[in-house]
């Protein structure tokens, strides 16, 4: 760090809003904020004492850049759109995290019910969650279905389908269905997800009763099993509220010894569906992180009813982005609620602290001996792996560790020549990445890590040459014993530096060795899927681009498209069409049984 050169940026940073954007010294991101007063902020990362995080973070500085904005929003957008685009290393960031199932009407002519992730595809739809998991979902989209006959058929089709008959589907595709029966639908389903279900819970008893009275016992069950479903859906999970019945999304935070965690509740119908919870070390401001945090939390999920915060959270900036009202109660049901939210996320804190912190301290040791071992820095690893079947479908993957930690964002995925020797593939992906990377001047790494011992570090000595990177770049080889675990570690001069199977290095090696494998195996996979369906599929008469891709997108995957009946394939094609795919899809098992 050019200390005489920040310092100078630093005097003369305007007292103004915006963001800034902390880069290392190969000019990337590694941290964007936001600030009222940009050079009091700024200026905060440069003085006075800070814990082991921060200082580590502000020791990786280099230089940095700023946008002024008008207002506090406007950098708060900024921030946000910012991260996304540059995923910071040091950022608290709203990716990875598994999106939670919603039951989804949506507000075409004749209506569709069904389970959606993604909340921001179609605005217009209305939205019921989150559910738990997706078995909550789908027993709730079942007991719906079962009650109102919704449009089931993505697409409109010439004929009725197996739901008409069985009086789950009304049809429109045939019949003259008035639009305002869906309408009182629509309205029926948007009451009975709000809790209000004793009208269609006493008809659902009422027919069961009669059904029994004329010894119809099957379809007695069936209602029976209906019934026991609502009270499932409505009333068996944990009730926090007796008497407030409300919708909400409570968020609350505790920042201590360099970590932040964050819990989120989200409660519907005065009962809590989940919670949310995350622990991240902490480089900025809190408040500053909690306000990210929400924003990019509403990107990916609908609005809530209300959004309820602690006292001391900052909201005018939160309060002109999020389209919901925003409430900080200082007493009753709901300061209790927030109360509850921060105690969970301080017990949350104090139970994984010990456990995060040990295993942070384990990597950095483990990456230091890496180090020692290669008698050079190996902070930026990458480690390469090769797939193929017979020599078919050969590809390689590409992952980058940075100190210990996947960097998903540089990974990299190669297509091969067929019919490559394993070495001559380590070659060809070698030469790829390194070639492209001097020609676009990207960052190389420390080291790399190849698997295969003596040959394969040859072959890369070999290109390293070739590219004149043999100074750059330090090559390592992984050394397996005879049950294909890695023991040892060998260099380019052939010297072997045994591993303990008990050191933080053994099991960084193993994890990297098993992540470079995986990504390796899932391309491969995906490949022979891809070609197996498009082998298949088009060479079937009626199946041209669109129709190929409306069957792909209605059955999920080719897999699941061979499961299903003709008569549900029928739903999506003509008949005839339908008759040809499942005769293709089945021919193997019909020659079989010939």
């Amino acid at each position: 760090m050019d200390k005489e050169y920040i310092k100078s940026k630093l005097t003369n940073l305007p007292h103004e809003p915006g963001s800034y954007q902390m880069k290392d010294k190969y000019g990337e991101i590694i941290y964007v904020g936001k600030a009222k007063d940009l050079h009091s902020r700024v200026n905060q990362y440069f003085t006075g004492a800070h814990d082991f995080k921060t200082t580590k973070m502000v020791s990786n500085i280099e230089d940095f850049d700023f946008i002024v904005t008008r207002t506090e929003k406007e950098a708060l957008v900024l921030e946000i759109n910012l991260i996304k685009k540059y995923r910071p290393k040091y950022n608290i960031q709203f990716i990875d995290d598994s999106s939670y199932p919603y039951i989804k009407l949506t507000r075409e002519k004749y209506p569709r019910l069904s389970i959606a992730r993604d909340t921001k595809k179609d605005k217009a739809a209305r939205y019921f969650g989150p559910f738990p998991d997706a078995s909550a979902a789908r027993s709730t989209l079942k007991v719906l279905q079962n009650l109102y006959p919704f449009r089931r058929c993505t697409q409109m089709h010439d004929k009725v389908c197996l739901y008409y008959h069985m009086h789950q589907c009304l049809a429109p595709c045939v019949n003259d269905t008035d639009p305002s029966v869906y309408t009182e639908m629509a309205d029926a389903v948007t009451k009975f997800m709000n809790g209000d279900t004793k009208a269609v819970e006493d008809d659902l008893r009422e027919k069961m009763m009669a059904a029994s009275e004329k010894l119809e016992f099957e379809k007695a069950q069936e209602y029976k099993e209906m019934l026991e479903s609502i009270r499932t859906i409505t009333g068996d999970r944990q009730n926090i509220e007796k008497d407030n019945r409300g919708s909400r999304d409570v968020f609350a935070w505790v920042a201590e010894r360099g970590y932040m965690a964050i819990t989120g509740f989200l409660v519907r119908r005065g009962i809590i569906l989940n919670k949310e919870f995350r622990l991240r070390p902490l480089y900025g401001d809190p408040q500053e992180e909690f306000q990210s945090f929400l924003v990019q939390y509403y990107q990916e999920h609908p609005a809530a009813r209300e959004l309820v915060l602690p006292m001391d959270t900052e909201t005018e900036a939160l309060g002109q982005l999020l389209d919901m009202p925003l409430f900080q109660p200082q007493r009753g049901y709901k300061r209790q609620l927030v109360e509850m939210c921060a105690d969970n996320a301080k017990k949350q804190l104090d139970l994984k602290f010990q456990s995060v912190e040990r295993q942070e301290s384990v990597t950095r040791q483990a990456v230091e001996q890496l180090g020692q071992l290669a008698g050079r820095e190996m902070r930026r690893v990458e480690l390469f792996d090769n797939s193929h079947t017979s020599g078919t479908f050969t590809v390689a993957s590409c992952v980058v560790y940075e100190d210990g930690v996947p960097d998903k964002k540089s990974y990299r995925l190669y297509r091969l020549h067929t019919g490559n020797s394993d070495v001559d593939s380590m070659k060809e992906v070698l030469y790829r990445r390194y070639f492209r990377l001097l020609n676009e001047q990207g960052r190389m790494p420390d080291g790399i890590l190849v698997d295969g011992g003596w040959t394969q570090i040859e072959a890369a000595k070999e290109i390293l040459s070739a590219l004149d990177l043999t100074d750059t770049i330090k090559i390592m080889g992984l050394v397996k014993d005879d049950h294909h675990n890695t023991r040892a570690l060998m260099d380019t001069d052939g010297e072997i530096f045994d591993i303990d199977k008990d050191s933080g290095l053994f099991f960084l090696l193993t994890r990297m060795q098993d992540e470079v494998h995986r990504t390796a195996i899932s391309y491969h996979r995906k490949l022979r899927a891809k070609a197996q369906t498009k082998s298949i599929l088009d060479e079937i008469e009626g199946i041209g681009p669109k129709r190929k891709k409306l069957l792909l997108k209605t059955f999920g995957s080719f897999t699941k498209l061979k499961e299903a009946k003709e008569e549900e394939i029928a739903a999506v094609v003509p008949a005839e069409t339908a008759h040809n795919v499942y005769a293709a899809l089945h021919a193997e098992e019909n020659d079989d049984l010939a």
